[in-house]
């Protein structure tokens, strides 16, 4: 099983939703970076369950406990391992899911796979996992820090309802005032509302995030299979109930003609090189322009339904499930921090991975 991610940067993941703890082992982390652990918790707050009346009740204080590879407050270079103890399982409210597969989750696939399955909240599959990543995104934000990258991902969609995709129509800032994390307030107190519509149904609804990487320098990325846009993609997927991905105009682009897409060269008044336009997304030929990188991470609906639904069991017999315990009607305010947590890995592992490819270098 591959629970691993990053060439140099690198975190490795381990626990479950309803196991003793969560945690993880970053390494490939550079020396001497100022370690601000209430940075970290910050980034992990912001992933935290309980949130908002949109959010999964689930009371976890999440507060992570580092155990390695800093000192005196800095990073040494060696691996920082980590781990989250888990608080508030409610293991008891999955029993009636012991022998029975959930629509559209991972208990069939898991079965079928490996032929065991902790049905305790997904265990493995849960969502809960991804506060590891939060982690060491946080970890990577404060190095991208010192090279002037900034990494702001916000909702830009919940259901049909939807704002604009050019980014730069809004205060990015303001999306952390509200429970949606949109920047446009009047939307986000419509998305506030579909969300809890649809969980007082027992349903459940997704939407889409975006995301602006600004100050990435020219040349991240390495072709040919290893192009920017595509690690990033790999990344975003990964990531529990995401269903897609698009850079620059992405699918919207097809309708129009090379002659509206092309960016086309300007110099500024710094006398560097930049695009007048950024359909591109900041990534031409699988390496980063020097533009803000632009992509989108579609979330499908969450899968576990407060209203019964029919399925069958291990044993192919047709049957019922009314699912019980604690669960997101809406994913998206609460992925928010995973996909910027993403990117930022990423964005540091080509980083670290550049310096090692430039001619410079040799």
């Amino acid at each position: 099983m591959s629970n691993s991610i990053g060439t140099i940067f690198r975190l490795t993941t381990f626990g479950e939703s309803h196991g003793v703890a969560i945690g993880g082992v970053v390494d490939g982390m550079p020396a001497g970076v100022d370690i601000d652990i209430s940075f970290i918790q910050q980034e992990l707050n912001r992933r935290r369950p309980g949130q908002s009346s949109i959010t999964t009740s689930r009371s976890e204080s999440d507060r992570v406990e580092l155990l390695s590879g800093v000192f005196e407050g800095k990073s040494t270079g060696a691996p920082i391992g980590f781990i989250v103890y888990n608080e508030n399982q409610h293991s008891s409210d999955y029993d009636n899911m012991r022998d029975v597969f959930r629509p559209s989750h991972a208990d069939f696939t898991y079965q079928h796979k490996y032929g065991i399955r902790d049905y305790r909240g997904g265990g493995r599959t849960s969502a809960r996992i991804t506060l590891s990543r939060c982690v060491a995104g946080a970890l990577a934000k404060l190095v991208l820090l010192q090279y002037g990258i900034n990494i702001t991902a916000y909702t830009m969609q919940v259901g049909n309802i939807s704002i604009g995709c050019d980014y730069r129509d809004y205060d990015l800032s303001v999306a952390e005032t509200n429970a949606v994390r949109c920047p446009d307030t009047v939307k986000a107190a419509e998305m506030e509302e579909l969300i809890k519509e649809v969980k007082a149904d027992g349903d459940t609804i997704g939407g889409i995030i975006q995301c602006v990487v600004r100050g990435c320098p020219v040349g991240l990325g390495s072709p040919e299979f290893d192009k920017l846009h595509a690690v990033l993609g790999k990344a975003m997927l990964s990531i529990n109930a995401v269903k897609g991905f698009e850079y620059g105009e992405g699918f919207a682009g097809v309708t129009q003609r090379g002659s509206e897409q092309n960016d086309l060269f300007c110099i500024d008044s710094e006398n560097n090189v930049r695009m007048q336009t950024n359909h591109s997304g900041g990534v031409q030929g699988g390496l980063s322009n020097g533009e803000d990188i632009v992509f989108r991470v579609a979330f499908k609906p969450v899968a576990t339904l407060l209203r019964e639904q029919p399925t069958i069991d291990k044993l192919g017999n047709a049957t019922t499930l009314l699912a019980r315990g604690r669960h997101d009607p809406c994913v998206l305010p609460r992925a928010v921090p995973v996909v910027e947590a993403m990117a930022a890995m990423v964005i540091l592992d080509e980083l670290l991975i550049d310096r090692c490819a430039r001619k410079e270098s040799i």
